[in-house]
C-alpha cells in the first residue's frame, strides 16, 4: 500500500474568519435588539483559527455539518491553500478542478468529454449516466442532477486529459472540489457516487475536497480525512485508520447487498 505523505510535511493550518459590516440601528433593528436583549454582532465570526488540517495527495476529504456551520468557507480555505502551494512543490501550484465552474458547451454527453470513447462510457457509468439516451443529450437538457454527475465525469476527463497529454506533467497533485456534494441526488445514487469516487482516488491518485450536510454516504465514501463542523462549537478534524470504519461498516453494506437492500455499485 502506497503511504501518502503530507504535503507540507506537518499538516497545514488553517485560518477562517468574516467581520461584521457595521450597521446603523433602525426602528424594525432596535425592537428586535430590545425584544431578545441582543446587540449587532461586533467580533468577526470565526469558523476555524489555527486549524491543522492534515491533507495528503490523492485524500479524499469530507468537510460536513448543519447549514451555516463553515463547512463550505473550510473547504474553498483548503482549496485556496492547495493553489498557493507551488513554491514548495517543484514550482507547480496544485491543481483543483470546481466542478460547478466547469463549462459544459452544448455538445451531446457522449462527445464532451475530452477522452477516448471507452474512457468516456466508463466515467459515464460510474457518475451514473451510463444509460445510453442520457449519452445522446447536451448537459443543458439533462435534469440538476443529472447534470450535476456529468460535471464530475467532465472533472475527472478533463484532468485524464491532462495527464495523458502531458499538459499537465509534473503537477503535484489534481484535486477535484464539490460544495453541496450529492445535494441534488437521490440518497441510494449518491451512495452509489460516493462509493466509485472511493476507488477512483484510489486508482488515478487524484484527490476530492467535498463538502455536505448528508452523512448517510460516509459509509460508502470511506473519507482518508473527516472534517466535522458544528454550529458555535470545534471543528473535528479526523484521519481514520483503515481498521477503522465512518458510519456503517463495509461488510454491512455487503451483508445489506446481499439482502436485496442496497443495490450493487456500478462498476468502473
Amino acid at each position: 500500500m502506497r503511504l501518502r505523505q503530507p504535503l507540507w510535511g506537518t499538516p497545514m493550518r488553517v485560518n477562517v474568519a468574516y467581520p461584521f459590516v457595521p450597521k446603523m440601528p433602525s426602528l424594525n433593528t432596535s425592537l428586535v435588539m430590545d425584544c431578545f436583549g441582543i446587540d449587532f454582532d461586533q467580533s468577526p465570526h470565526v469558523v476555524a483559527q489555527d486549524l491543522e488540517v492534515d491533507v495528503r495527495h490523492g485524500d479524499v476529504v469530507y468537510f460536513t455539518g448543519p447549514s451555516g456551520s463553515g463547512k463550505s468557507s473550510l473547504l474553498r480555505a483548503v482549496a485556496e491553500e492547495l493553489t498557493r502551494h507551488g513554491p514548495e512543490s517543484d514550482g507547480q501550484p496544485e491543481q483543483v478542478i470546481w466542478i460547478d465552474r466547469l463549462p459544459l458547451g452544448d455538445r451531446p454527453v457522449v462527445d464532451a468529454l475530452p477522452v477516448s470513447l471507452d474512457r468516456s462510457l466508463s466515467l459515464l457509468a460510474s457518475c451514473g449516466l451510463g444509460e445510453a439516451q442520457l449519452m445522446l443529450r447536451s448537459p443543458g437538457e439533462l435534469s440538476d442532477g443529472q447534470r450535476y454527475r456529468f460535471r464530475l465525469a467532465l472533472a475527472l476527463a478533463s484532468i485524464e486529459a491532462g495527464r495523458i497529454s502531458g499538459r499537465d506533467r509534473g503537477r503535484p497533485g489534481a484535486w477535484i472540489a464539490a460544495d453541496e456534494f450529492s445535494a441534488a441526488l437521490d440518497r441510494t445514487l449518491a451512495k452509489v457516487i460516493a462509493y466509485n469516487i472511493r476507488r477512483i482516488a484510489r486508482r488515478t491518485g487524484v484527490g476530492f475536497l467535498l463538502a455536505s450536510t448528508h452523512t448517510d454516504i460516509v459509509a460508502d465514501l470511506r473519507p482518508d480525512l473527516l472534517v466535522t463542523c458544528a454550529l458555535g462549537g470545534p471543528v473535528e478534524v479526523q484521519r481514520p485508520r483503515k481498521t477503522e470504519q465512518v458510519g456503517e461498516p463495509v461488510e454491512g453494506t455487503k451483508r445489506r447487498q446481499a439482502a436485496g437492500e442496497v443495490p450493487p455499485r456500478t462498476r468502473l
